[in-house]
């Protein structure tokens, strides 16, 4: 004789929903509350009642979308799957206040095993354990009564746990609608911090972006794109090597040569760079800004697959006959430099510089003056630095550039002291300066063959732990200037100057104007500096147009 569904041994399935949606409300959304908190404390006044309100609304809201998806036999793994992946999306939101958008996902997707690697700690492991693996294994090994072929005894417990759900929401509404839309009205951002709806809503964008959008056709730029007459003449007899150093993590707000009160640009002071002292990125997240920085798209019209689907600044020089290099110790180009030449530093080589998952940015520096020599013509190089990439700034730099002290030696940074943190990010970008200056030294030992120069802008910025906030890639709108403001410095040589008629003093001038440059600048600068002739080239986009003699 067949068991109906109410009479089976164990929980039944709109039980286990509710519970589901009660550990959601409660633990997994701490970094929704802390946040909360933060903006509470800031107000003049909190109805009692509203704050008491907010984990019921949670767990009614959940309740009604776990109902959607917890049906026999896809129940356990689709909660083991999400508990442990909600648990990650927890600590990384409560530690470090990340929100997962889709630039996000796309960053995660796009990490390397090496920065993965980064933030593994033991309290990171700790706390997936605890909040995620632990009630994974509870999920798995409980008993919940199957449907087997009655159905309608599911579906009934289901519709009136819904309905329950939706009645209690409308009351919840009907008492504080008010309070909700003026904290939700003022703080937007907070619905990205709700575990789970909003990550899993970012990761199904993405895969349908991905994998289900329609092909977009491939768009070629600068078709028309040749060298002017004159660095056609010049390559002859003394090409032009531009060298662009991508930086990674690095932040306008540490800089010595932008008013930063620390010794963080020792090296580059005494070499003559024009520090741009206002500068804005393009995105948050290197996958986002370093495809935007090379595309012709503005930050307010970047689109990522049309970028990808259409040349940049590197196929254009390519395609005008500049040799062009890409050098990678970053975890790769973001599809950049899929049609040039490609060198990526060998992390697990028999080099000094490397420990096997790292390198210090030393090891794209050692064997430039031989990268130059090798090639033809007026010539452009790459360098994308690993830079001041979190959280282990420590692996960084070297034990011997670790000028200020303590620093945090450490991947769970968020146990280390503010002024620990704070030291470690500065030796980073101590020990970039450093790289950047031997980028010089060789530049200048190259100047008889060759007029040299070097641009150098890092992708985004990072936070410290101001307003609790650590690392990047917030949304854009939502992320404060210090994952927005970028250093961007440029040296010249004589010989590049003269070549290329740019007035220093006018190009440092420009240099102080705020507001006034970004990541929207690179492309027509390159295509400028180069003396590249096409249709696409802006010249009042072009940062050395305005200080070039005609």
């Amino acid at each position: 004789m067949r068991k109906s569904y109410n009479n089976k041994s164990g929980i039944s399935i709109t039980m286990f929903t509710a519970l589901a949606a009660i550990y959601f409300s409660v633990v997994m959304n701490v970094p929704f509350y802390k946040e909360l908190q933060s903006i509470f404390l800031s107000l003049e006044e909190v109805k009692s009642g509203f704050v008491i309100s907010i984990p019921l609304f949670l767990f009614f809201a959940l309740n009604i979308v776990f109902s959607l998806f917890s049906w026999p036999r896809i129940t356990k793994p689709f909660f083991v799957i999400l508990v442990i992946l909600s648990s990650m999306v927890c600590y990384a939101e409560y530690n470090y206040g990340v929100m997962f958008d889709k630039d996000m996902i796309t960053n995660i997707v796009e990490t390397d095993a090496g920065e993965a690697s980064a933030y593994l700690s033991f309290y990171a492991l700790v706390w997936v354990l605890a909040i995620g693996v632990t009630p994974a294994i509870f999920i798995m090994r409980c008993t919940i009564q199957p449907a087997g072929k009655v159905w309608l005894p599911l579906l009934r417990d289901k519709l009136i746990s819904i309905t329950v759900s939706v009645i209690s929401l409308a009351i919840i509404f009907v008492f504080y609608y008010q309070d909700y839309a003026s904290v939700g009205r003022n703080n937007s951002y907070l619905r990205k911090l709700i575990i789970p709806t909003q990550y899993v809503y970012s990761l199904s964008g993405y895969v349908k972006e991905q994998y289900f959008s329609s092909p977009i056709p491939y768009v070629k730029l600068g078709e028309d794109a040749k060298q002017s007459d004159l660095a056609i003449h010049q390559s002859l007899d003394k090409p032009s090597v531009f060298i662009f150093v991508v930086g990674e993590t690095a932040r306008a707000q540490n800089y010595q040569v932008n008013g930063y009160g620390r010794k963080t640009n020792p090296y580059t002071a005494e070499q003559g760079v024009i520090s741009f002292l206002d500068v804005a990125s393009c995105g948050t997240a290197t996958a986002i800004s370093v495809p935007c920085m090379f595309s012709n798209l503005s930050h307010h019209t970047f689109d990522r697959d049309i970028a990808e689907h259409q040349d940049n600044v590197l196929d254009v020089l390519k395609r005008a006959g500049v040799d062009v290099l890409w050098k990678d110790n970053d975890g790769g180009d973001k599809g950049v430099a899929k049609n040039v030449k490609y060198i990526e530093v060998d992390r697990r080589g028999n080099n000094k510089l490397c420990n096997g998952s790292t390198c210090y940015d030393m090891s794209l520096v050692e064997s430039i003056g031989k990268d130059i020599d090798e090639m033809k013509g007026n010539r452009m190089i790459f360098l994308h630095l690993i830079g001041s990439h979190g959280p282990t700034y420590f692996q960084r730099y070297p034990k011997e550039m670790a000028y200020f002290q303590p620093d945090c030696a450490r991947s769970d940074i968020e146990n280390c002291k503010t002024e620990n943190i704070i030291n470690s990010y500065d030796n980073t970008i101590r020990y970039t300066d450093y790289v950047l200056s031997k980028v010089i030294e060789t530049l200048k030992e190259k100047s008889d063959q060759y007029n040299t120069a070097m641009m150098y802008v890092s992708d985004h910025g990072e936070s410290l732990g101001e307003n609790g906030v650590y690392l990047h890639g917030l949304p854009y709108r939502f992320a404060p200037d210090y994952q927005k403001k970028v250093p961007l410095m440029v040296w010249l040589s004589d010989g590049f100057k003269q070549a290329k008629s740019i007035n220093a003093s006018c190009l440092r001038e420009k240099a102080m104007e705020a507001g006034h440059y970004s990541h929207d600048n690179i492309f027509h600068s390159l295509l400028g500096v180069m003396d590249i002739e096409t249709r696409v080239y802006q010249p009042d986009n072009d940062i050395f147009s305005s200080c070039r003699m005609q």
